[in-house]
């Protein structure tokens, strides 16, 4: 005969090896995407030095939220740039161009006015569209 150990212990051994997993998925991720890393460093750093200018009143009288999201969404826009131009970080860009022009909308939308950038913001995000299906390659 053989023991069988209690249900919850099993399920204690099955819970450990899949958040082992998950964590090397997790540490893999990063390593095979250093441009997603390091442009989320940089939105995370860039609202630091925004917020940090605000509390200390560095370069007085700016729009914190407009100049965070107009420095955000040029962080993501370079991201999304340089996985277009340099072929070892080569993945699908479209996204972070769409995520990239609305932050970049939204801030110089407080800056200047929404009448502007709103329109130009769209006709910007339908281009990426129009342009990522024209490419798209055809399994």
């Amino acid at each position: 005969m053989s023991e069988q150990r209690p249900r919850h212990e099993k399920d204690e051994k099955e819970d450990e090896k899949r958040r082992e997993k998950e964590e090397k998925n997790w540490d893999e991720k990063w390593r095979r995407d250093p441009v997603n890393m390091a442009s989320w460093a940089g939105v995370f750093i860039w609202a630091g030095l925004v917020l940090l200018n605000n509390t200390l009143n560095i370069v007085r009288d700016i729009n914190t939220g407009a100049v965070f999201f107009t420095g955000a969404g040029i962080i993501i826009l370079v991201a999304a740039l340089i996985r277009l131009l340099v072929p070892a970080h080569r993945r699908a860009a479209a996204g972070g161009f769409v995520v990239g022009l609305i932050f970049l909308g939204v801030g110089l939308g407080w800056l200047i006015k929404w009448g502007i950038v709103g329109p130009i913001i769209l006709i910007a995000i339908g281009l990426v569209i129009v342009f990522r299906g024209m490419t798209r390659r055809r399994r």
